[in-house]
């Protein structure tokens, strides 16, 4: 098609994406020769199914010259197509088909930039509960999980660290690969000197080090109890509303100012046990609209999270917001 170049037609519902071809028409006489009424009812006939001019002519009830004229033109400005021929009544009729699915006009200013297509469905509260781990659409931080060694004062090796997997995929909606690798444990952390850095904790106070450390900024706390065994775990203790929670599906997502360096955030997915963990995880990735309900980009946002298994397979598949 002459005059004529195809580019791609997103449509986003906020809950899918698709994409198509749409054909963008640069003379303004083809453009007038789609648009006459008639020629417009032929071409959205045209584009459910291929048909030949006496058919188009049986189906809008008008004469077949009048068809035959109006084919023409939609031919001659490239937005029909003929797909085949067969012979009828001893003649040969030509089917015809749209050569595209969508047409349309373009001026050259209006572009912007986007971080990724599919963030053109993401909502914005949770866009910006992530804001200051995405730069340039890129992710900009550290997912920290606990070390699978027995480490630390609780001796404890972390059975949730793949629970990381489930938010990464998450987060891929908005924020593309980095180069550096993203995941690190929270012994490595230490080692390295990485916790001037956003970070994203996965795991309670007992398998990762980085939360046990940052348990006193947060406003829900773990309690921590040293005993001559070591320490031991009491929950979870909120000061707001004196609740205590020790449930072992019951578990914290909070987002902080990093206290090793004020200009980085902390995001904390952190459970009693391994499967509160997992209940943060799904709160915050399958069941975020719940769990960021009350987020008004505030510095310090906690809610306490208790998992639930309401189809009974013995796994959590649903949560509550507590606080």
């Amino acid at each position: 098609m002459n005059n004529m170049t195809k580019k791609l037609l997103l449509k986003d519902d906020g809950k899918t994406q698709q994409i198509k071809d749409i054909t963008i028409l640069n003379d303004s006489q083809k453009l007038k020769n789609i648009l006459g009424p008639l020629s417009w009812k032929i071409l959205t006939l045209l584009s459910t199914k291929e048909m030949y001019p006496l058919e188009i002519a049986k189906h809008l009830d008008i004469h077949e010259q009048k068809v035959y004229y109006h084919i023409r033109k939609l031919a001659k400005a490239g937005a029909i197509t003929v797909t085949k021929e067969e012979n009828k009544k001893g003649a040969t009729a030509k089917y015809y088909k749209t050569a595209s699915s969508a047409f349309g006009i373009e001026f050259p200013e209006g572009y912007r930039a986007i971080q990724n297509l599919c963030t053109l469905g993401v909502s914005d509260q949770l866009q910006g509960f992530f804001k200051e781990f995405i730069k340039d659409g890129t992710f900009n931080g550290k997912i920290v999980v606990g070390s699978p060694q027995p480490h630390g004062p609780f001796k404890t090796s972390a059975r949730d660290g793949h629970y990381a997997a489930h938010l990464a995929l998450f987060l891929g909606q908005f924020a593309k690969l980095p180069s550096e690798f993203a995941v690190k444990l929270d012994v490595d952390v230490k080692v390295e000197k990485e916790e001037k850095n956003n970070l994203i904790l996965v795991g309670g106070p007992g398998t990762n080090l980085l939360t046990q450390e940052i348990n006193e900024h947060l406003p829900i706390k773990f309690i921590m109890q040293s005993s001559q065994q070591g320490f031991l775990l009491g929950g979870l203790s909120s000061s707001k509303t004196g609740q205590v929670y020790t449930s072992d599906v019951s578990g914290l997502v909070a987002k902080i100012v990093n206290p090793w360096d004020s200009t980085k955030r902390i995001v904390i997915l952190a459970g009693n046990k391994a499967v509160g963990t997992k209940a943060c995880v799904i709160a915050l990735t399958n069941l975020w609209q719940k769990t960021l309900e009350k987020y008004k980009g505030e510095d310090t946002f906690a809610v306490v999270i208790v998992g639930f298994d309401l189809d009974g397979d013995g796994k959590v598949d649903s949560i509550e917001v507590r606080e």
